[in-house]
């Protein structure tokens, strides 16, 4: 195998549409040569939220711009190319059906080698891409979709210490951002308008901080929110612009809460694996905020691990961290063939069971 991989990634699992090249030499870092992602916000704007069949149909239309922009910033060919990676799971089917038929595609024009990744993975392995840190690792995984907490061991181990029961954060903060009549997605939206609030003004709950175990839950919170605006807006007949903002900031206090706790309890469970460089990564949507990766810094200090946070534009979604997973992949010698199937659910401990209590939407990958 050459001692150099060069790799085109493709992803399109929820409302990004993105196809990045990277490469790696056997005795460097990877070097990201291009990455290119076409957002989808203003499609989906006066929707509230992600509508599947507009997503899907977007990828369709956009997926080969993003390809032919990727190859023309790396100034490279198809046939330059080792393999091509793409997100086959988890996430919304048509989206995902969209990258992995771009991808059958060229493979079967060009013969190069397919690789199916799983999205959570690419996440996962985005700290080994920016920072080159080794395996064992403590991982929390934070976003729109998902929220766990994952031991990861090797490119394709990965243990699941908890994760969420309902509601993922990132959904929260859409949700609260709905509530109150602010932009999606409701993660910046809600961020900024907590900047001018006051966190101690409405105390919402903290769920399941009772519990010992790593698993979290979003829903109530939102709950709460919705019910304390509303108790407001009885009382007042309408939110000011400061009943607004503390409401924001108390609701991403509680949010901030409820992640250092809970990763001071994964962090116990990973330094009985006894690493000898403890380190603790972030990656998802939700990690580019502030305030979350400041009280995650502040936990990983109390224990003497080191923080990684990768930059916010390799926390939300992106094609480089699809294409360096499929580095890991090919060097391990991993193929997928013309079979290889769009998985709308892909869990990464495939050992752990269901977590239960998952909401209306099924078990969380």
């Amino acid at each position: 195998m050459s001692q150099t991989v060069t790799i085109l990634g493709l992803e399109s699992s929820c409302d990004d549409t993105a196809a990045a090249v990277v490469r790696q030499t056997v005795s460097a870092r990877a070097e990201i040569l291009s990455s290119v992602v076409f957002g989808q916000t203003e499609l989906h704007s006066q929707f509230g939220g992600v509508v599947p069949e507009l997503a899907a149909r977007a990828h369709a239309e956009k997926l080969d711009q993003c390809v032919r922009l990727a190859l023309q910033n790396a100034a490279l060919s198809l046939t330059d190319l080792d393999a091509i990676a793409v997100t086959a799971g988890p996430g919304l089917i048509g989206g995902v059906l969209s990258g992995v038929m771009c991808a059958k595609g060229l493979s079967a024009a060009c013969g190069l080698p397919l690789i199916g990744i799983n999205h959570l993975a690419g996440h996962a392995l985005t700290p080994r891409l920016t920072d080159g840190i080794d395996f064992p690792y403590l991982m929390l995984l934070v976003s729109g979709g998902h929220c766990q907490y994952l031991i990861a061991r090797g490119s394709d181990e990965f243990v699941r210490l908890g994760g969420t029961i309902d509601d993922a954060p990132g959904e929260a903060f859409d949700k609260t951002a709905r509530l109150l009549g602010l932009a999606q997605p409701g993660g910046p939206s809600v961020q900024a308008e907590a900047r001018n609030g006051d966190p101690n003004r409405y105390r919402f709950p903290r769920p399941l901080l009772d519990r010992q175990d790593c698993n979290l839950s979003f829903s109530g919170l939102k709950t709460a929110l919705m019910r304390q605006r509303d108790q407001i807006v009885t009382q007042k007949g309408g939110l000011t612009r400061q009943d607004r903002a503390d409401l924001c900031a108390g609701f991403q206090q509680a949010v901030v809460d409820v992640l250092a706790e809970k990763t001071r309890r994964a962090l116990r469970l990973y330094l009985q694996e006894a690493p000898t460089r403890p380190t603790v990564a972030v990656a998802g949507g939700v990690a580019a905020n502030t305030e979350i990766r400041m009280a995650l810094r502040l936990v990983c200090a109390e224990a003497g691990a080191e923080f990684i946070a990768p930059p916010l534009d390799l926390c939300t979604d992106n094609a480089a961290m699809i294409a360096y997973a499929g580095i890991e992949r090919f060097r391990s010698g991993a193929r997928d063939g013309m079979d290889m199937t769009a998985r709308p659910r892909w869990p990464l401990d495939r050992i752990s069971p269901t977590l239960l209590g998952s909401g209306r939407k099924g078990a969380k990958a």
